[in-house]
């Protein structure tokens, strides 16, 4: 909202709300999905361990009009559409090590208090009901356009703006959708049966669990007009007061020069590219640059990132579990104190790096603690966790086995022999030059 960098002033000290937009689960994550997530895992990670208990909360929109059309074209119910796909993409962001948020709204458990907060606006003069639909009238909020730097008279119609020609005016957007003959997605609403828009979902479930004036709001640039735009109004209108205090915004993952999308169709898939490189090689790859910043998606700059993930491994091999050298200090001050400043994890990796070349000159044996804290944040410090050890013949079996049922693109089975892997005290690693079996951290 302010476009600079300002200190971090939590309303409780000590404690953080974070509300970040989750998935719109009609199709499979692809990698621009992964970007997110993992940069406000590591924002989520960095913000514990400089001192702050955080109230992380990711939702899952599983009522929206992609879902339904999904549902449609391939004849499945919209919400179990919605929840199969919200399932592989929990599946996908757990390969990753992205923590679990601590809690996961859905829109259609939340439908009352979508209902009330629509209710609370037309009461307040900032919505009306139009033959079964609701809108929120942009002209009776004056700040409308302030996040995103929009000039309201300058907003057309198709210009990301639902088209609609009774509104009252042509930037308004829908609060409530009426029920339309074949969608059996909808529910009983005051001015009739339908479904919310896909703006006030995410503000009654964020007011809901974290209450109004939170620390941070996060989500994909593309986000910023017209989603978290309508958001922020919706709330300031009904209540007074900011939805979020910082709005927090990732860059684009992008394919041959163009923004990854699925509407586009030029997308990497997770699987395929988790697949290609393996987690760690991408984490190192996304953590390379700033979460503002867009993300070129190649081959050159991705085996780059391999290398230094092996580098890391190289230098692990060297170390031992316990406190580290005099030396290590002031490299894990620098680390944190990047983080700090805007989660800075280019620099913070710059000193990762300094404290493996400060290690491989020195003695065999150093001890890795520093470095596992720093990895820790980043959700790399497996890599620490190398050792020559031949893994038993079941568990080799079992990895064969999974590596087959990964050809047959049967992945429900594959997942599962990977849970059994892990039963048996072993984790696989997936590689550019296939799986690695380590023992579990």
């Amino acid at each position: 909202m302010r476009r600079k960098t300002v200190p971090f002033e939590p309303l409780v000290p000590g404690k953080v709300g974070m509300y970040v937009c989750g998935p719109t689960p009609y199709a499979p994550a692809h990698i621009g999905h992964a970007f997110s997530a993992i940069s406000f895992d590591t924002i989520r990670r960095s913000l514990t361990f400089l001192g702050f208990d955080v109230n992380y909360i990711r939702n899952v929109t599983d009522v929206e009009d992609k879902i339904i059309r999904r549902a449609n074209e391939v004849g499945e119910d919209p919400m179990a559409l919605a929840a199969r796909f919200a399932a592989d993409y929990n599946r996908d962001m757990a390969r990753f090590g992205v923590l679990p948020p601590t809690e996961e709204p859905k829109v259609s458990t939340h439908i009352p208090q979508i209902i009330a907060l629509i209710e609370r606006l037309i009461a307040r003069g900032h919505a009306y009901p139009l033959d079964g639909d609701v809108y929120y009238e942009v002209r009776t909020f004056p700040a409308y356009g302030k996040l995103s730097d929009q000039n309201i008279d300058k907003l057309r119609d198709g210009a990301r703006v639902e088209v609609d020609e009774r509104k009252r005016d042509p930037a308004d957007f829908a609060l409530w959708k009426a029920h339309k003959p074949g969608e059996d997605t909808a529910w009983e609403a005051p001015w009739g049966r339908g479904r919310p828009g896909w703006h006030i979902e995410c503000s009654a479930m964020a007011e809901e669990i974290l209450g109004v004036g939170f620390e941070i709001h996060g989500g994909g640039a593309d986000l910023i007009f017209p989603h978290h735009e309508n958001e922020a109004a919706q709330t300031c209108a009904a209540h007074g007061v900011p939805l979020a205090q910082l709005w927090v915004h990732n860059g684009m993952v992008r394919l041959d020069q163009a923004k990854m999308s699925k509407s586009v169709g030029n997308i990497f898939l997770l699987y395929q590219a988790l697949d290609a490189y393996g987690r760690d090689a991408l984490i190192m790859y996304f953590c390379g640059g700033h979460y503002r910043q867009p993300v070129e998606f190649d081959d050159e700059r991705l085996t780059e990132a391999r290398a230094r993930v092996e580098r890391i491994e190289e230098a692990a091999r060297r170390l031992t579990p316990g406190p580290s050298p005099a030396w290590s200090a002031p490299l894990h001050e620098r680390f944190f104190d990047s983080l700090a400043d805007d989660f800075n994890t280019p620099a913070a990796l710059a000193a990762v790096f300094e404290w493996v070349r400060e290690a491989n000159r020195g003695e065999p044996g150093a001890g890795n603690a520093d470095l596992r804290d720093m990895l820790g944040v980043l959700a790399l410090d497996n890599l620490l966790d190398v050792a020559a050890v031949d893994a038993p013949a079941e568990v080799v079996e079992l990895s064969a086995a999974r590596e087959r049922a990964r050809a047959a693109r049967d992945y429900a089975e594959a997942d599962r022999l990977r849970d059994e892997i892990r039963g048996q005290g072993w984790e696989v690693r997936d590689g550019p030059d296939g799986p690695e079996l380590l023992p579990a951290a």
